[in-house]
């Protein structure tokens, strides 16, 4: 029979369990100091629809009524910074050719002031997506909306901490949005309730070359969505940013779907996943793959390495040195944790060594898959 201290043992064994997964990952020494960057990202499982919204900003549509809200979102920075005071919400759907996106934004000022294709939409209060279809950190997008429905669309090669080239030039072509007022735009004598934003983005839109995008049962993205918020008052009967005694404009206020961590959204490893089924049932629970649990000890190599270079402008030969271990455990599986380096360069791997599959990650941060050799 066990003592009041035992169970009180298991309880907190059993708690930790919950909060950090059956691998322990975040309980782990070595990770110490990441823990913002090892959250779980929240996932979203996306249902099929035979009859496509009609995109005019209205999110009534019966096609939605099958769909379900997301979490309202929080802090770009999760738990470390309080809830958002005003509400955010998505939900999405798709066919055979396209992702569909609602968004909900609660807003008792609705204002805009940019107008032109590929303005720099943020500077207004705006509503983003990034999508990483590959699920590689490489090669994805990142499309912007205000409430006058301007659009900034933008396709990096890497992120910009890789010295991405972001291509601004590119257009999603074939996508469509519309924005619906509740309330009335750049007019601070009444209050508003928000606005509301519907999106169909082709899937081909999103395909490069030999790949293709259209996702199938199950096929899974990377996916973030952020808001926008600019703190403001009223000068003159119009918005106006609020500034510091510099006259420079207060740092926005940047909320999101699933927490990044970090202020920075280019850090595409840590956004959300996209799931998509054809089932009409989109309750099922989304499993993390046993391949994205490995993934993680990839990013631990990524991160410390980057700790190293910025203090020794090299990178380190060895896992030891970085105080990495190079046997995982992952709900009772092992792998085998590798890394060659030079001074200028690394690639980590890790085996599987039930099925022998190996993962990548170099020092641009490029996430991959080994191809096993025929014998």
């Amino acid at each position: 029979m066990k003592t009041d201290l035992q169970v009180c043992y298991l309880k907190i064994i059993i708690a930790a369990l919950i909060l950090f997964g059956t691998s322990g990952t975040m309980a782990q020494p070595q990770f110490k100091g990441l823990e913002h960057l090892f959250t779980t990202p929240k996932s979203y499982v996306a249902g099929y629809t035979k009859n496509a919204p009609l995109i005019d900003g209205d999110i009534n549509d019966a096609a939605w009524q099958q769909a379900k809200w997301t979490d309202d979102f929080i802090d770009i920075e999760g738990d470390l910074k309080p809830h958002p005071p005003l509400q955010t919400n998505i939900k999405m759907l798709w066919d055979d050719t396209c992702l569909y996106m609602a968004v909900k934004v609660m807003e008792p000022n609705v204002w805009a002031t940019l107008k032109k294709r590929d303005d720099i939409i943020f500077m207004d209060n705006d509503v983003e997506v990034f999508i990483d279809p590959g699920n590689t950190t490489h090669e994805y997008f990142e499309i912007e909306w205000n409430a006058i429905n301007s659009v900034f669309d933008l396709f990096l090669n890497k992120p910009y901490r890789n010295l991405g080239k972001p291509i601004s030039s590119w257009d999603i072509k074939g996508m469509r949005s519309a924005v619906k007022i509740q309330g009335t735009l750049n007019d601070p004598s009444d209050t508003d309730k928000g606005w509301t934003v519907e999106i169909a983005i082709p899937f081909k839109a999103l395909s490069f070359g030999n790949r293709r995008s259209a996702p199938g049962e199950g096929t899974f993205w990377r996916f973030n969505f952020s808001r926008v918020e600019w703190d403001t008052k009223v000068v003159n009967g119009k918005y106006e940013k609020l500034k510091d005694n510099n006259g420079h404009n207060l740092p926005e206020h940047n909320w999101v779907w699933s927490a990044q961590g970090i202020v920075n959204m280019h850090y595409p490893e840590r956004w959300g996943y996209l799931q998509f089924t054809k089932n009409t049932d989109t309750n099922a629970a989304f499993v993390l793959p046993y391949p994205e649990q490995q993934k993680q000890y990839l990013w631990l190599v990524y991160y410390r390495q980057k700790e190293w270079l910025k203090e020794h402008n090299s990178y380190s030969q060895s896992l030891k040195e970085l105080g990495i271990n190079g046997i995982v455990t992952i709900t009772g599986n092992v792998s085998d944790l590798k890394m060659e380096a030079t001074p200028h360069q690394f690639m980590a791997f890790i085996t599987d060594k039930k099925d022998n599959l190996t993962y990548t990650i170099d020092q641009d941060g490029l996430v991959g898959k080994l191809k096993q050799q025929t014998q």
